[in-house]
């Protein structure tokens, strides 16, 4: 009795413990949140150790039975999703197709520029993969400081000689992607040449850049570095070696013409281009005595060190003083026409064209220095001839503005001078002799069209000078793809018979007369009709290039990337 009393009453104090310690809160650390309270009954523990997904269906729910989902890409467009063939999306296939992008071959029985500026225009990624070229006794890849050396030697030349940027760093792409170098991307700017490779996403690129401190008018010279180039990337056991020794045969090389045969040249283009504008025979020895002069002073200075702009200044004031004579003489003769014919032979039609290109496919640093480089230049023209022309106004030197087009047109006549002024301009670029005739008829033929347009037709002569230098352009570049050449030599020296030499001078002398009011609309007029012609010129080009097969891009005409690289937004 005694014990049974005594469990109780030890019994009745656990279970008052015990309640008491349920009233106390439990905290987080003790409690489970998922922990079903007293009094609910706790759930069947699962029949194996692992438990069951949250995602499985519950029992007691239907399911449709579905056909086995197919192993595919990632890549592939979802069920209920329709893409039409030629969706793109900034220029690619919205969504990759489930065999992959067709690798791009370029098969190099067309032109390089054309193989580079498609690569060019590639990702670095889509770009194909270069074909081995190592030295037999070296298999230990391509030596990468010396392709990038190779590659920036030959863009100094192509760009000191006047070639376009677009061209420059597809000859920089096609070198280093012909000796291995795949990852690369070429930099050009007006003087700065620079060219990074990268191995792999996990190594360190590798920059080599040059500057480009002096410039030349030599395409001969260019040719060559063409056909370089184009060795380069079509043969592949062309080493390193030979590469080189090519590139210092083209550097010793000597100008074709002597300094002599370019004087008189510079002579023949002043007189061919007087008496284009009206000028007679008389007129024409004028023109050459003053622009040889001009010449020889402009040499002088040149070896003086002075810079170019100040070597134009002085260039363009014999002519002008040439006309201001035969005025003072009263020999009847058309001063104007000489003055017009020395500033022929002095307006940088090159540089233009140049500029307008180089802006027109997207580079518009290169485009804005060297239109930069032509202004100056005009300027140092400008103060030139009007020098002179106040100098004889003083004099009262009986200059007509109108002078030079008194008389009917000898259509004749100006073909064969407009050929003569081709003739001559290629002598002063120091071409090849086997481009001569062709840029010669190219001429002509520019002359022609537009003295049909013109005097014919009675169409406005920038539009009249847009299509003649559209199809010299045309012309050009058929010639260089047939030649596998550059362009310039047969369009540079063609485009000199539509240069404005007449519109400059009678703006200028408007200006020397203080007549504002009809000096600015020739000057106008003037640079429209220069925009014209290096905007006639890249149409051309890019007209031969729209009609001809580009290289990679298969029988999908939209697979040709465009050379801008921005949409206005």
């Amino acid at each position: 009795m005694g014990s049974d009393r005594q469990y109780g009453q030890r019994g009745a104090g656990t279970q008052d413990a015990d309640t008491a310690e349920n009233r106390k809160p439990q905290s987080d650390e003790a409690r489970s949140a998922f922990t079903p309270p007293q009094g609910v009954p706790r759930p069947p523990s699962p029949d194996g150790e692992h438990p069951t997904s949250e995602f499985a269906i519950p029992q007691g729910l239907a399911t449709e039975l579905t056909a086995p989902e197919t192993e595919s890409s990632a890549f592939v467009p979802p069920a209920g999703v329709t893409t039409s063939a030629n969706q793109t999306t900034g220029g690619f296939p919205a969504f990759t197709p489930p065999n992959g992008i067709p690798m791009v071959r370029l098969t190099k029985n067309s032109p390089w520029q054309d193989r580079m500026r498609t690569m060019l225009r590639m990702p670095i990624s889509e770009r194909p993969t270069p074909a081995e070229r190592t030295d037999p006794q070296d298999d230990t890849g391509p030596a990468v400081p010396r392709v990038l050396d190779l590659t920036l030697r030959i863009a100094e030349l192509l760009l000191a000689g006047g070639e376009g940027a677009e061209d420059v760093e597809a000859a920089m792409l096609g070198v280093a992607h012909a000796y291995g170098l795949h990852r690369c991307e070429p930099t050009v700017t007006f003087t700065l040449l620079s060219v990074s490779y990268q191995p792999s996403l996990v190594d360190d690129p590798v920059t080599a850049s040059r500057t480009v401190r002096r410039r030349g008018t030599d395409y001969n010279r260019l040719a060559a570095v063409f056909r370089l180039v184009d060795d380069i990337t079509s043969q592949d056991d062309f080493t390193l070696e030979e590469a080189y020794r090519r590139l210092a045969e083209i550097r010793r090389n000597r100008h074709p013409y002597p300094g002599w045969a370019l004087t008189v040249a510079a002579g023949g283009l002043a007189g061919a281009a007087s008496m284009l504008v009206g000028g007679a025979w008389p007129v024409f020895f004028a023109a050459a005595i003053g622009a040889m002069l001009g010449d020889r002073l402009a040499w002088l200075a040149s070896g003086r060190g002075l810079p170019e702009f100040y070597q134009f200044v002085v260039a363009a004031m014999p002519p002008a003083a040439m006309g201001i004579a035969l005025s003072l003489m009263g020999a009847g003769l058309q001063s104007s026409a000489v003055i017009t014919g020395g500033l022929f032979a002095l307006i940088p039609g090159r540089a233009l064209v140049a500029s307008v290109q180089d802006g027109l496919t997207g580079y518009y640093i290169t485009a804005a220095a060297r239109l930069l480089e032509v202004g100056y230049l005009i300027v140092g023209i400008v103060c030139g001839v009007l020098t002179v022309l106040y100098g004889g106004l003083q004099l009262n030197a009986k200059l007509n503005p109108e002078a030079a087009l008194v008389g009917q047109p000898e259509p004749v006549t100006q073909i064969l001078a407009a050929m003569l002024l081709a003739l001559t301009f290629c002598i002063l670029l120091q071409q090849e002799r086997h481009t001569v005739l062709f840029a010669t008829l190219n001429g002509g033929v520019a002359w022609v069209v537009y003295g049909a347009l013109a005097d014919t037709a009675q169409v406005p002569p920038v539009a009249a000078t847009t299509v003649a230098a559209g199809l010299v352009g045309l012309f050009g570049q058929l010639l260089s793809r047939y030649r596998y050449a550059s362009a310039l030599p047969y369009v540079t020296a063609a485009i000199g018979p539509l240069l404005p030499g007449s519109a400059t001078y009678f703006g200028l002398l408007a200006l020397a007369q203080g007549n504002l009011d009809r000096g600015i609309p020739h000057l106008t007029q003037a640079a429209a009709l220069a925009l014209a012609i290096a905007i006639g010129v890249n149409l051309g080009g890019e007209a031969a290039r729209l009609f001809l097969k580009i290289p990679g891009s298969g029988d999908d005409p939209s697979g040709r990337r465009a050379a801008k690289r921005t949409r206005g937004f």
